[in-house]
């Protein structure tokens, strides 16, 4: 730019050239001397002026040789010569190589800056980027420039093809408007493979994030697990192999997922960013006929490949410590059972009920560790935290941390043990599950299932062992029931995202056995 500047300011502006043998006139102005010469001859007889200032005189001007103006001029030839070779030259600067600095269309020709200072300003001469490939701009049929694009067809054409041809009757659009709108939806394409590609790129944070606490999680159980088999090592060496290598195996399945899921993301990522650079590069051009007839992909192309990212970054495989927990129960008698707790937490043998939110028709024994239906109806105080009916809270409350209880029942008997928050209504005749405050277990005939907010879902299993274990993980969100027994088996896990405090909580009905022995 910088260059094309000095050129115009040495240019004649009779040729429009860069002086040749530079003179200046009295007023100052300066000439080629063969251009200023063939001027002042034709003036010859009728007076005298500078054809730039058209200052008169009265006699032909003297002309003035300027040495440095002359180098100067001669010193930018072999630049104008290096861009005649490399570049595309004015078609009217027939006396000399200028550069060209656009294209006229309609002419066919291509202009200096000086030129097209001067070059016809209709509609119909369109001023494109220097080029000497003007077919692609004329329709291949008649000849014409190309001024519309047609909807229907997707190409571009002339006002015949509109008007007699075969886009007689399509609905079409002038090229600039045309462009215009191609390049906005490229805008929107470009700003939603830029969002798409930061979604990809959060999606990998966050697998990185899982992969990490994973990874945390599984050597904090590891070292406890290792710690828990040094005391009974003779007898146990056996189960601590196959248990660590169990949990080796699901840190794998884990980190194996997650790393296919990261490479799987990262060259969505590295796609988003190809497509970027292209549409960039689209958004760059000028030229509304090069971006119109790049054919590439649309906008809404991104829209399924966006979705298979989401559903492979949502689909990675966790790490579950309940599975450890079964494994370990599966394996130990009822004290090994203890010891396999120790896995999660230790063991909540402090839970007592709360005789103040017992209902009337429930017993609590004096250890406030047994639950069970009363031959008579109770008459406990009256207590605005006291159930109206046949439940009861512990007093112990869980707001943080991992916690394991277990329950034992009776052979017989219909019953609910689960947790509820502080804030159940102790004064509707709802039992515990069947609102948004309370998680439960039920047996009804032998017959187990889970309930919460009024939604039973049967866990197609009998009750046949009697004695139940808890996990609770508050800040998790989890709430795990299993059966106790050899082998022991996971019966359900809720998972959700506790807001209050929880305690405990059980439910006995009339003619059944008892809940006892909280652990």
């Amino acid at each position: 730019m910088a260059f094309a500047n000095v050129s115009e300011e040495l240019s004649c502006s009779i040729c429009l050239n860069v002086y040749q043998d530079p003179v200046v006139l009295r007023c100052g102005h300066s000439f080629c001397s063969s251009c200023i010469g063939s001027v002042l001859d034709a003036q010859e007889g009728s007076g005298y002026s500078c054809p730039q200032c058209r200052t008169e005189f009265a006699e032909r001007s003297a002309l003035y040789r300027s040495i440095a103006l002359r180098n100067i001029a001669e010193s930018l030839h072999p630049n104008i010569l290096e861009q005649e070779i490399s570049g595309i030259l004015c078609n009217y600067c027939i006396n000399s190589s200028v550069p060209a600095v656009k294209t006229c269309v309609h002419c066919e020709a291509s202009l200096c800056e000086g030129h097209v200072k001067v070059h016809n300003k209709a509609a119909e001469h369109v001023l494109i980027e220097p080029t000497t490939c003007l077919e692609n701009r004329k329709c291949s049929v008649h000849k014409k420039i190309l001024e519309y694009y047609c909807n229907k067809d997707s190409v571009c054409i002339c006002v015949s093809c509109r008007l007699d041809g075969e886009h007689k009757g399509h609905q079409v659009e002038s090229i600039n408007y045309a462009f215009e709108k191609k390049r906005e939806r490229l805008k929107n394409y470009f700003e939603r493979l830029s969002s798409q590609k930061a979604q990809a790129k959060s999606h990998i944070q966050m697998l990185l994030d899982h992969d990490s606490k994973m990874e945390t999680e599984t050597t904090f159980i590891k070292k406890k697990i290792t710690s828990l088999f040094i005391e009974l090592k003779e007898k146990l060496d056996a189960l601590e192999k196959k248990i660590l290598n169990e949990i080796y195996l699901q840190e794998l399945l884990v980190s194996s997922s997650v790393s296919d899921l990261i490479k799987h993301l990262e060259s969505e990522v590295d796609k988003f960013s190809k497509k970027i650079m292209q549409v960039e590069k689209l958004c760059s051009i000028t030229d509304p006929l090069n971006v119109l007839q790049e054919h590439g992909e649309d906008n809404d192309t991104i829209t399924e490949e966006h979705q298979e990212s989401e559903g492979a970054a949502t689909g990675v495989k966790h790490f579950h410590q309940e599975d450890t927990f079964i494994t370990l129960l599966n394996g130990l008698s009822r004290i090994m059972r203890e010891v396999s707790i120790e896995m999660f937490a230790q063991t909540d043998t402090d839970i007592v009920l709360d005789r103040d939110t017992a209902g009337n028709n429930v017993n609590i024994s004096e250890d406030l560790k047994t639950v069970s239906w009363p031959e008579k109806l109770n008459n406990y105080p009256e207590n605005p935290a006291r159930f109206s009916i046949n439940q009861v809270l512990s007093k112990t409350v869980f707001s943080s941390g991992r916690h394991y209880w277990e329950v034992e029942t009776g052979k017989t008997g219909a019953w609910r043990l689960g947790v509820a928050y502080s804030s159940i209504d102790r004064k509707d005749q709802k039992s515990i599950g069947n609102t948004k405050n309370a998680w439960c277990l039920r047996c009804l005939e032998n017959n187990l299932s889970v309930v919460y907010n009024n939604e039973e879902i049967s866990v197609g299993v009998k009750c046949c062992r009697h004695s139940f274990g808890v996990y609770l993980d508050y800040d998790a969100g989890r709430l795990s029931f299993f059966e106790l027994g050899d082998p022991s088996r996971h019966i359900h896990t809720f998972t959700t995202t506790f807001t209050e405090p929880l305690h405990a909580a059980f439910l006995v009905n009339r003619s059944f056995a008892t809940i006892k022995g909280l652990k």
